[in-house]
């Protein structure tokens, strides 16, 4: 770490000497490099992941991030409508599922209707390996603009639809590519306007996905008896639309775009170990993280727990508690650094997800709903901030996340038709016992990642 830090300082000065920026400093061997501050009269160093994050904010031109104030609030603001009507609008679809079983496709089988949700999933991450890049690049509102039209076209096309290639196309390609969209451009703003903040301002932003997927299952379970799916689907691209041009009205780029072509492919990243055990542990969680999203509901009924009428209420359960899974440990995560939270949280969300099929009350599955809402919920909003974390260079984050996320996006195209054709042939416990083993396979990558890029140092904020 050290060595490096000193490698990113000569890079910026173009003096072994580190004359050009004062305060390194470096021992005898020069395996040391320590940045000074002066605090109660006294010259103290800090520690080597702040000197990291000193230089990185130097070379990116981000050493005067205002850390609040009205503007990057408002982006914080416009960053949650972008979460609501991506990931929001893809925590909704176990209320579209429910409907396509029991009516509009009740001659598919649910691995069938699973493949609608996860190609939509799919599309929200794998086209980040274009759109990261090209945000670096200044592509920003250009993606707003793109995604708001895809979105709200998608939907309305959707509540025209009687058959299965119609909804596959409407809600999983056009949905689906709207809402990849803006997907990166929803997170990576955020580190422009925040440092100290930065966590908990994507836990606030990233806790609009929870939101809509709590205000969009009900509207479409409200209005979808009286007024039909069409209408129904439409309120709610509306309600998409209108909330999109609060997000085009607000949101700002702070850093200049960088010049001339970037990488869709960042080849270093292949050479350092925390970067890849974490890439392989989202890929893993987002795998099987949203099984229960999937299919809590179809149980509680088909087990006799709920009536069709009262089950879509435990997906909003589900979001509803996912939306204090993403602001508090957000928060924690702030003063210990972001994996040391994501790991514990996503072990137990693993033990919940070995276990929600053994409810069989009411108040027993209300309570795996709200509990696995709660850790599982930092899935989302975390994530993004690990691989802050393992990106020495602020420069290529957009290419970094693309590539994280476009790998992810297999893991979510998989995961749910996976999951149901083992629900299709092995029964409810066969699902929950798949789910747990690769959630917690990926809490034990993330815990590999987090030793590879601090070692055995459990104090450290990383």
């Amino acid at each position: 770490m050290a060595q490096d830090a000193e490698t990113e300082a000569m890079k910026i000065s173009g003096d072994e000497n580190n004359e050009a920026i004062p305060g390194l400093v470096g021992d005898a061997n020069g395996m040391e490099l320590l940045r000074e501050v002066v605090e109660d009269g006294e010259h103290k160093p800090l520690s080597e992941d702040d000197v990291v994050e000193e230089i990185v904010m130097e070379k990116t031109g981000l050493s005067d991030i205002p850390n609040g104030g009205l503007t990057a609030w408002l982006q914080v603001s416009g960053s949650f409508f972008l979460f609501m009507n991506s990931w929001g609008i893809s925590n909704t679809f176990g209320a579209f599922e429910a409907y396509y079983i029991d009516i509009n496709l009740s001659n598919k089988t649910a691995s069938d209707i699973a493949w609608i949700g996860s190609m939509q999933n799919f599309l929200l991450l794998i086209i980040g390996v274009f759109t990261g890049p090209m945000f670096d690049q200044g592509y920003f509102r250009s993606f707003i603009l793109l995604s708001t039209f895809m979105i709200t076209f998608g939907m309305m096309m959707l509540s025209l639809c009687k058959e299965y290639w119609q909804v596959m196309l409407a809600q999983a390609l056009v949905v689906g590519l709207g809402s990849g969209f803006m997907f990166i451009p929803c997170v990576a703003v955020i580190p422009q306007y925040f440092t100290s903040k930065r966590i908990l301002a994507t836990g606030i932003a990233a806790s609009g996905s929870s939101l809509g997927g709590v205000i969009y299952p009900i509207i479409f379970h409200k209005l979808e008896p009286r007024v039909g799916f069409g209408w129904a689907t439409r309120v709610i691209g509306f309600i998409m639309l209108a909330t999109q041009c609060w997000s085009l009205a607000v949101m700002r780029l702070r850093v200049p775009p960088s010049t001339g072509p970037r990488k869709l492919f960042d080849a270093s990243a292949l050479r350092e170990p925390p970067f890849i055990a974490l890439s392989l542990a989202i890929f893993l969680g987002f795998m099987g993280v949203y099984i229960p999203f999937y299919y809590i509901q179809e149980y509680a009924v088909s087990n006799g727990i709920f009536k069709s009428e009262t089950a879509f209420y435990l997906l909003t359960i589900l979001n509803a508690a996912s939306v204090f899974g993403r602001i508090v440990p957000n928060f924690l995560a702030d003063k210990t650094g972001p994996m040391n939270i994501l790991i514990p949280f996503t072990v137990i969300a693993s033990i919940i997800a070995f276990t929600w099929t053994s409810a069989t009350s009411k108040a027993g599955i209300v309570l795996i709903a709200v509990f696995y809402g709660f850790f599982s919920g930092t899935f989302v909003s975390l994530p993004p901030s690990c691989i802050i974390a393992v990106t020495p260079d602020l420069g290529v984050l957009g290419t970094r996340m693309g590539m994280v996320f476009s790998l992810c996006s297999i893991g979510l195209l998989v995961g749910t038709p996976i999951a149901g054709a083992i629900l299709d042939n092995s029964g409810y416990t066969a699902t929950s016992i798949f789910c747990g083993c690769i959630v917690m396979a990926s809490a034990g990558l993330v815990t590999a990642s987090r030793l590879f890029k601090t070692g055995l140092k459990f104090k450290a904020r990383t």
